[in-house]
């Protein structure tokens, strides 16, 4: 036993010796003080296209010196022979915060509610913070270093992943040689994102469309400073200048996000490296366009525990969904020709990273493409190529010893060397002792099948009558540990099995059975090992469901197109003075509508039998604030002007088919009430499966949303809330007083400097001024919030003083009280039908409102403010009908060509003419009619929602959702990881909505 004992201990002093070391020395080699080393007989990736056979390495002080097949050895030169394995690049990975902490996290509410910087000589917004480097925070890491080497990355880029501009990023040698140079570029890269700085309490911005306008402004005071116009220095702008021939990264986190992100790239002509989120499949046209590289994460989810019925079926089916189809992410980048590298950003465990991209590539991405966007490719980016990311003559001697090709299932790292230094990762020596066995112990036989991965093998025995023997293996440095422990719960023996193995087919060693007897094993090899995962992989490949536009429950299996479309004898209500037509016809070509009239025909046309239909044009929602993104209310400063909806429109909410399945083709997307001056709007057009710039309407108006009242000055905020200015209804109206008139005085500044610009200093560019400036010189509209007749006065008679007109005031539940003062003053109404009595303000609404201000001569409409309501905005007309006999063509109007007039758009839209846009709706009867449906909703000729096939849709999605379903079985099933589901709630925006940061 002692002899055995000690053999075990011996054995495994050596080879943990010979395995800092363990490949081969040349005989001849005498001393080996030198710093040449030779690695020969290799297959060498010099990049991943340019391949050596039987090559040889050879590097010197960390470098690479020569590669190639006729290297000549220098004298003195340690030679390592490294036949039959293969040697790589080492990965790089240029999207890291390594060695770099993020700072603390401070609460908005820590101290009140900050809006105004602390800070002394930096930029005016804590949330800009060039200025900081990596370098001066970085502290390395050797635990992390080792997790990042084990996986075979070389260098990292890393930086402060915090805050809207945050600093320049430093590029890592994962060097773990004591006094080794760790920093291969102090700054190397600049760094943005849509993210609060989470060190900094500062109010603004709070939503994205915040963090937009932010960075424009930001980039417009630069450009002013840079030319000499600011009086003082401001630090974090001087940083920005010296840092912009840096790479510029920007992490945008997400598909939507990336086509933002580069709008503002190409707004100040800058070229960023995108940092995408892994759902860049979903929109991968719009992608492509952007012509930006990407840094991809591969940070797969893991799938779904669904055998709980009832967790599973509140599950939604895009989240099913996007488990299934987010390993094709790289493999449809690759495919559509966008050059990107790879990142473990965002990965619970870097030890997924091999995992996820061998699941990549079993999916379909190319090998050759993999190694490039984990070498060649991000070197590039960096403008690194001499130095990193190949084996070429000059470059670091970064790279990688493998068993065989890098991204086989069966090939292990060997070492990773980084500078010269090498990592050992796996033993060189190690054999593949797996596949089945007799295995022969004290005159009795069992079946041993060893199995699972080389360096990590599992172990199955049992007897000849195929029952199962409890077992404990182990296998380290070639030794084999085994100890077989029999059922018996009374008695139980123990046999213990030690071996080290030289020959995979025959292994034997030394055995202690349970009574302390010393005798002999042996096993013999009868099968080798066969992977079960490929063979099952070959025998049913896994389904990857099809992309749908957008990637949601009825999303489009391609992007619809324009029809000529001819409907025939329907009941046609034109909203023009034609007014009812029955039995009438409509034809529709190339998106517009081309004739109206009894008997017409058209060979190009696809022909609608309306008979017993109802024709309308669109619904035209004038205050909406659904499909929006990151937040409806800049809510941190009591004006922001500058901020655009048109900036975060959201095209992946599934409120937009629900709208045009109510016959809503066209929305006004507001910002929320939380401040006197809101945000600029977006006048939207429901295109489903469309990217977000798609929905815009064409060349529309510029709009504003104002708001009064209870929100803005924070009376239902909470006591811990309202400390933002102003705090009562006066205060409102000398918010608006006071901004227009620095914006009178910044217009007044810019006309002179553009008279006479020749020896003064440009005023400096700013967003919200000029926007304000815009209504001023009468052109951008305001749509305003309101209640109360006081306030309502109050603000047509701001708009007077500064000479111009109020256009909307919408939700003016008093505005009955008012109705002649409005139509004096030409300002229209858009108003909800019969909502009262939900706040203090709305106390005195009737359901007349509406009907008594349209016959005062004011252009009413209804809106929904609602995602629920806007499904029946038809329903909502009606009743101008019942709570004011208004006529049933007038209380249309109330929701199609009111709001267009209000919205300015009536030209193209809000009834059917000839030469309007075909924006039509069809409907099973009378649209008024509370049993009413939409059966076609029709956008620019284009049929965006069709009773019809949402019925054969509604029956795919449940196949869609069982077949997904059992594929998750099937891989829990397997043993794979899995998540328990959650179903996610949808937050539904409303006037009042503030986001949480």
């Amino acid at each position: 036993m002692k002899k055995i004992l000690f053999l075990i201990v011996l054995s495994l002093i050596t080879s943990t010796i010979s395995a800092q070391d363990y490949f081969p020395i040349n005989e001849n080699v005498k001393n080996k003080s030198t710093n040449y080393t030779a690695f020969t007989n290799a297959k060498i990736y010099v990049t991943p296209t340019q391949v050596i056979e039987k090559g040889t390495l050879l590097i010197l002080d960390g470098k690479i010196i020569a590669v190639g097949t006729t290297v000549s050895i220098p004298k003195n030169c340690q030679v390592i022979n490294i036949d039959g394995k293969s040697i790589y690049p080492s990965f790089i990975d240029i999207y890291t915060n390594f060695g770099v902490e993020k700072p603390k996290s401070i609460s908005s509410f820590e101290g009140g509610q900050l809006y105004d910087t602390k800070r002394k000589g930096y930029y005016w917004n804590e949330h800009i913070r060039p200025e900081i480097n990596a370098f001066e925070l970085f502290k390395y890491d050797e635990k992390k270093a080792e997790d990042f080497l084990k996986i075979g990355f070389g260098v990292v880029g890393t930086h402060n992943q915090d805050g809207i501009a945050r600093g320049t990023g430093s590029l890592i040698a994962l060097n773990n040689a004591p006094n080794s140079s760790k920093i291969i570029s102090n700054s190397i890269s600049n760094h943005f994102g849509f993210t609060r700085s989470s060190g900094s309490a500062q109010s603004y911005p709070n939503s994205l469309m915040g963090m937009m306008a932010l960075l424009r402004q930001m980039y417009y005071d630069l450009d002013w400073y840079k030319k000499g116009n600011s009086e003082t220095t401001d630090l974090s702008l001087e940083a920005l200048a010296k840092n912009e021939k840096l790479i510029q990264i920007f992490a945008s986190e997400d598909k939507l996000n990336s086509l933002r992100a580069s709008k503002i790239g190409n707004e100040f002509n800058i070229n960023y490296l995108l940092k995408g989120f892994g759902n860049e499949f979903e929109r991968i046209d719009e992608i492509k366009k952007t012509n930006a590289r990407f840094i991809i994460p591969i940070n797969f989810p893991e799938a779904y525990d669904v055998s709980n019925i009832f967790q599973a079926n509140q599950m939604e089916l895009t989240d099913l969904r996007y488990w299934n189809q987010a390993p094709t992410n790289p493999k449809v980048l690759s495919d559509n020709g966008i050059t990107f590298a790879l990142t473990t950003d965002k990965l619970k465990k870097l030890d997924d990273f091999r995992t996820n991209l061998l699941r990549a590539i079993k999916l379909g991405f190319d090998k050759t493409k993999a190694l490039e966007s984990l070498t060649t490719i991000p070197a590039q980016m960096l403008d690194k190529s001499n130095e990193i990311g190949s084996l070429k003559v000059g470059s670091y001697a970064n790279f990688l010893i493998t068993s065989g090709e890098i991204f086989s299932e069966e090939t292990l790292l060997f070492e990773n060397w980084v500078q010269g230094t090498k990592y050992v990762v796996n033993d060189g020596t190690i054999k593949d002792i797996r596949g089945d066995y007799d295995l022969t112990l004290d005159n009795d036989t069992y079946k041993m099948k060893i199995e699972g991965k080389i360096a990590s093998p599992k172990v199955n025995i049992k007897t000849k009558e195929d029952k199962t023997v409890s077992s404990k293996f182990s296998f380290s440095n070639n030794w084999i540990t085994l100890i077989l422990k029999s059922k018996d719960t009374i008695n139980p023996s123990i046999n213990r099995l030690t071996g080290y193995v030289e020959n995979t087919s025959n292994i034997s060693g030394k055995a202690i059975l349970n009574d302390g007897k010393e005798v002999s094993w042996s096993a013999i090899k009868t099968a080798p090992f066969v992977n079960k995962e490929e063979v099952k992989e070959v025998e049913k490949p896994f389904k990857v469901f099809p992309v749908t536009y957008p990637n949601l429950p009825f999303g489009n299996s391609q992007k619809l197109v324009s029809q000529n479309l001819l409907f025939k004898n329907a009941t046609v209500w034109t909203n023009e003075k034609e007014g009812i037509l029955q039995e009438t016809d409509v034809l529709v070509k190339n998106g517009k509508i081309v004739t109206i009239g009894k008997n017409i025909s058209d060979a190009s046309a696809t022909i609608i039998d309306a008979k017993g239909k109802h024709i309308t044009s669109g619904i035209i929602d004038e205050h909406s604030h659904i499909a929006i993104s990151r937040g409806v209310n800049e809510s941190g400063h009591n004006s922001t002007a500058e901020v655009t909806i048109e900036d975060v429109v959201n095209s992946e909410d599934v409120n937009i088919y629900r709208e045009l399945a109510g016959g809503v083709t066209t929305s006004q997307l507001l910002h929320g009430s939380a401040n006197p001056i809101g945000g600029r709007s977006a006048i939207v057009k429901w295109k489903w499966g469309l990217a977000p710039n798609e929905m815009l309407y064409k060349n529309q108006p510029k709009f504003i949303k104002f708001a009064l009242g209870e929100n803005v000055k924070q009376a239902n905020w909470g006591i811990e809330n309202p400390t933002r200015y102003p705090q009562t209804r006066m205060g409102v109206e000398q918010v608006f007083t006071d901004y227009f008139q620095r914006a009178k005085e910044y217009d007044d500044a810019w006309k002179s400097y553009r008279a006479n610009s020749k020896n003064t200093k440009a005023p400096r560019k700013d967003l919200e001024l000029q926007t304000l400036a815009e209504i001023i010189n009468k052109e951008r509209f305001i749509t305003c919030h309101s209640y109360v007749q006081s306030e309502i006065l109050m603000m047509m008679n701001v708009a007077e003083k500064f000479n111009f007109k109020m256009n909307t005031f919408t939700h003016i539940l008093e505005g009955y009280k008012v109705a002649d003062k409005m139509k004096e003053h030409g300002v229209g109404a858009s108003t909800f039908s019969d909502w009262w009595a939900y706040k203090f303000e709305v106390n005195d609404a009737i359901p007349y409102n509406g009907p008594i201000m349209h016959n005062a001569g004011v252009v009413v409409a209804y809106n929904s403010d609602d995602a629920e309501m806007s499904r029946r905005l038809n329903q909502e007309a009606a009743k101008a009908v019942k709570y004011g006999n208004v006529s049933e063509e007038e209380a249309w109007k109330f929701v199609t060509l009111n709001p267009a007039k209000l919205l300015h758009i009536d030209d193209k839209v809000g009834s059917i003419k000839v030469g309007k846009d075909a924006d039509l709706v069809v409907w099973n009867e009378n649209p008024l009619s509370i049993y009413a449906k939409a059966e076609k909703t029709i956008i620019e000729g284009v049929v965006y929602f069709d009773i019809e096939k949402d019925t054969i849709q509604r029956d795919a999605i449940t196949k869609e959702k069982n077949e997904l379903i059992s594929q998750l079985l099937e891989e829990k099933n397997k043993g794979m990881l899995t998540q328990e589901p959650t179903k996610k709630e949808k937050k539904e925006y409303h006037c009042d909505t503030l986001e949480e940061n």
